[in-house]
């Protein structure tokens, strides 16, 4: 299976200047690629080939006065770009006839100068990884990689990503095998939320960080000071920065937590069971930026991904199955409740619930009926209470304790080793 590994790195001012030269020229060729082949659909004439295209912007060009400065970056760049737009074509099509499953995808858009990402993507001839640890790509030079972990086998490829913060990092792509981990025999459902992020079967509570809450009043104190800047001078440019490394920063700390909590649970746990969440469709409504800021989406992704590789399962049901209205005791159908009751006694058992834990209990019971073809026995596994979540968290009011931070853990350094 191929993964990706990231690093910062960190490109001398005269690597900078490089660097900022190939994503041009890569944003040229890919959108002279484009234009040609927007213009063979207006004559209605074929998509012109790989080939011929890669002739025609790339080859061809640089014996143009237009086009000369294409020769002073690498050609391994420029032909990758060409390729992205034959993958983003094939997006198209593919959504188009139904072939690739998901939201539908749109055609292809030109890249623009003022885009706050920009990449580049280097093959095994354009890159190599010298003896000290240092990243030599091809009409750039050797580059310092922080190297925060060992590479586990030599890399295919390498995409070099300038972020909106300013920070350069560099992408690997590597061929592993599955590492499964011994199996056990716990299953859990989990039922996302927002008061909390996460209630397990087993009683397990999770409580929800709110990164971006935490954030937001430095947050807003950089964007007042991006609106007070005259548009187009340097001091805007480095205000749009500072805001940048602030939205960076929480997005760094969640994906930090996120890959904590799913290792966590994909080490401890054989069989996974999510709901599956209508996220876009919250995304839309009066609880859009708690929704966004929960990462729903990303957890299961990352769920999945590590499944994949340590040989556990992940099971899905569906989103319309009555969760919050089944009893978990005797399975009887309660009808539907409002958000604000967060405990309820069934009617028939008797028996009192916690909303989320009741949903865990029957997401759980829904996905092993599913992987397990159960025919209504006793699926339904009968746990305590779990503990109530804390309703404020820390940092997220005024009247919040303002408590010291915690030292970070220095990164692990060293040359990766095949």
């Amino acid at each position: 299976m191929h993964l990706r590994y990231s690093y910062r790195i960190y490109p001398t001012a005269g690597q900078r200047s490089a660097l900022a030269r190939t994503f041009g020229c890569a944003r040229v060729v890919y959108n002279d690629a484009l234009t040609a082949r927007k213009e063979a659909r207006k004559a209605g004439l074929p998509y012109p080939r790989s080939a011929d295209l890669q002739n025609r912007v790339i080859t061809a060009a640089k014996r143009t006065a237009d086009r000369a400065w294409l020769a002073s970056v690498g050609v391994e760049p420029l032909i990758q770009s060409l390729r992205d737009l034959d993958t983003a074509y094939r997006n198209f099509f593919d959504s188009v006839s139904g072939k690739r499953a998901g939201r539908p995808v749109g055609l292809p858009r030109f890249k623009s100068r003022k885009d706050g990402r920009q990449s580049l993507r280097f093959t095994r001839n354009g890159f190599r990884i010298r003896s000290n640890g240092k990243l030599n790509l091809a009409k750039i030079g050797d580059v310092r990689v922080k190297w925060s972990r060992v590479l586990p086998a030599a890399p295919s490829s390498v995409t070099i990503v300038l972020d909106p913060a300013g920070r350069y990092h560099a992408s690997f792509v590597v061929d592993v095998e599955p590492e499964h981990l011994p199996e056990t025999t716990a299953e859990v459902g989990i039922d996302l939320g927002l008061t909390t992020y996460a209630v397990m079967s087993d009683g397990t509570v999770i409580d929800n960080p709110r990164f971006l809450r935490k954030a937001e009043k430095r947050l807003k104190a950089a964007q007042r000071e991006l609106s007070r800047k005259a548009k187009g001078s340097k001091n805007r440019a480095k205000a749009r920065r500072k805001v940048a490394k602030a939205h960076a920063k929480v997005a760094d700390t969640r994906n930090d937590w996120l890959h904590k909590q799913t290792t966590r649970i994909i080490r401890e746990t054989q069989a996974v069971y999510l709901e599956d969440l209508n996220v876009r469709g919250l995304g839309r409504t009066r609880l859009a930026k708690s929704v966004h800021d929960a990462g729903w989406s990303t957890f299961r992704r990352m769920l999945e991904e590590k499944a994949a590789r340590y040989g556990r399962h992940i099971g899905v049901i569906g989103r319309y199955e009555p969760t919050s209205q089944v009893c978990s005791s005797c399975g009887v159908l309660d009808g539907p409740k409002p958000l604000a009751v967060r405990e309820w006694t069934c009617g028939v058992c008797g028996v009192r619930h916690d909303r989320d834990l009741n949903a865990a209990r029957n997401i759980l019971a829904a996905g092993r009926a599913d992987r397990l073809n159960a025919c209504g026995g006793p699926v339904r596994p009968g746990v305590a209470i779990p503990r109530q979540a804390q309703p404020v968290e820390t940092g997220t009011h005024r009247n919040a304790s303002r408590t010291g931070r915690k030292p970070r853990a220095a990164g692990a350094a060293g040359v990766p080793v095949f």
